[in-house]
This record gives C-alpha cells, structure tokens and sequence, in this order.
C-alpha cells in the first residue's frame, strides 16, 4: 500500500477517504463557495495538495452528478497532475465553465481522482500496413 503526504488548506477541508464499496477514486470537494454566472470560467480550489510516489500521476475527473446538480464542466475534459506538482503551495483546482449561473458550496463533492502508474517509455514505428480488423475508421459503429 502506497501512502500519500496531503496537504489541507483549511481545516474546513474533509479529510480524503474512499466511499467503501463503491469506486476506487476519491471524492474532491469545493474547497470554498464559489458563485458563477453562465459562460464564465473559474479555477476552483479544491483544497489538498499532494505528493505523489514517483512514477504515478493522479487524473481528475468530473462526478456523474457534477453537470447535473451544478450545470458545470471540467474544461480540459480530464486533469492531469504528474508527481512533479508537489509544492507546499501546490493546491489542486478544477477549471470549470458554467453553462448556467450557479453557486456550488463549500464541501460539494464535484470531482473525483484516482491515481495511476506513468506510461512506460514508448518507441515508435513507420507501417505501411497493421495486421489488426479494419472497423470502419470511427469507434465501434464504423460511422
């Protein structure tokens, strides 16, 4: 079992735990009130930071309520913190754009993480041809 050094920001911070029998990732919460109005995009904080083993990275990710509950959405899709991001200032944010005007609390669980081993260290090779099934050139319906 690897352990992780977090830092809280404020004591108001609820303490990091996995929702038992329900997913390994792990709730974030907002880490303060925050008010947005629609078409407004907004870091907000979420109150830890971490320092992660070497050779992992954690990936952040909106919960399946989040757009529901807030009407906002996680800009860049997924988050991405490598183990470099391990600063004593180094708090974690979720970029959101609110698509309707909304006030999430403080202590909203509105994002999820879990942590993950790096890509090993790829090559590259030239083709003319690959061997595998031709689908059709778009995911699974080939359209």
């Amino acid at each position: 079992m690897e352990t992780i050094k977090v830092k809280y920001f404020s004591e108001d911070v609820a303490p990091l735990e996995y929702v038992d029998g329900k997913s390994d990732w792990i709730d974030l919460r907002a880490a303060q009130e925050v008010t947005l109005r629609a078409g407004e995009f907004r870091l907000i904080p979420l109150g830890v930071a971490m320092e992660l083993p070497a050779g992992y990275e954690a990936h952040i990710a909106p919960r399946s309520s989040t757009f529901k509950n807030y009407g906002i959405l996680q800009t860049n899709g997924v988050g991405v913190v490598d183990q470099s991001y391990c600063g004593d200032g180094d708090q974690w944010h979720m970029p959101v754009y609110a698509t309707r005007d909304v006030t999430i609390p403080q202590g909203a669980r509105i994002c999820q993480f879990r942590i993950l081993e790096n890509q090993p260290r790829l090559t590259f090779c030239r083709v003319e041809r690959l061997e595998g099934p031709d689908r059709g050139g778009f995911g699974s319906t080939g359209k």
